[in-house]
């Protein structure tokens, strides 16, 4: 799952670059600036994501990423009631 959905966090980003590559009412250096300032927020967003793979963090990161919609409804019902409970539990709180 997690090559996957960095896969997605990764086409969203692109698709954010994209946006504001193609945006020609912006000057070409102000482009480049909103795509530094893109970068550097969605490395640290990844980074929160999806860095320190760890058994033990392993709930709060799919928790985490099901926050910001990269995992499927597919994907999540296929996980067991119990984690799907716990991952439940990590949203509500937040």
């Amino acid at each position: 799952m997690h090559p996957l959905t960095v896969e997605r966090f990764c086409e969203g980003v692109l698709a954010e670059v994209e946006r504001v590559l193609h945006n020609s009412t912006e000057r070409a250096h102000q482009r480049y600036l909103d795509i530094f300032r893109i970068m550097e927020r969605r490395d640290r967003e990844m980074a929160r994501l999806f860095n320190g793979l760890k058994r033990s963090q392993g709930l709060m990161m799919l928790a985490r990423i099901r926050s910001v919609g990269l995992l499927t409804e597919d994907e999540f019902s296929s996980l067991s009631s119990e984690t799907r409970g716990v991952i439940q539990m990590l949203l509500d709180r937040d």
